[in-house]
């Protein structure tokens, strides 16, 4: 059981109990607000792979229609793989993929909109990571040196905090 050293509790961390536990916040009382939340991911690839992408000539078949699809179900799911996540009633989820020939990528966007009490951040992580790990599924038979990276939350609203946007 994590403790501070001196037997009290962690305060002010929501996460964790009076005793150092994680735990999942109370959130019964706070109101339902309109919140949204956008993430990002870049997939950098051969020019071929991203061409093979783009005219829809992958041997899997439509990487793109199946990443979408995946990116949508993974935000539905969010809860169901992050321990201290609450269920959420996603009420919207887009996932778009913009190829940037010049650099060999595949820039990988989800946003994600609920009406609740407690932020979508974690939903559009996860959805933009899953679009991205099934681009990858449906092309490593072209190349298996793709990178995922700079997975990241790109802007915020809504909620307590209000609106926050990455820098660039």
């Amino acid at each position: 059981m994590p403790r501070n050293g001196k037997g009290t509790s962690f305060r002010g961390l929501t996460h964790l109990s009076p005793g150092g536990d994680a735990r999942m916040v109370d959130v019964s009382a706070k109101p339902e607000t309109a919140r949204e939340a956008v993430a990002r991911a870049r997939l950098r690839m051969l020019p071929a792979t991203l061409r093979a992408i783009r005219e829809g000539n992958a041997p899997k078949g439509d990487v793109l229609g199946v990443a979408r699809t995946a990116g949508v179900l993974a935000a539905k799911r969010t809860s169901d793989l992050i321990p201290l996540c609450h269920p959420l009633r996603i009420t919207g989820v887009d996932i778009t993929f913009t190829p940037e020939e010049r650099r060999s990528e595949l820039l990988v966007e989800a946003s994600v909109r609920t009406v609740d009490k407690t932020g979508v951040e974690m939903e559009a992580l996860t959805a933009v990571s899953v679009a991205a790990l099934t681009v990858y599924d449906m092309i490593k038979a072209i190349e298996k040196g793709v990178t995922i990276a700079e997975i990241q939350l790109v802007e915020k609203s809504g909620g307590k905090s209000g609106h926050w946007k990455r820098a660039t």
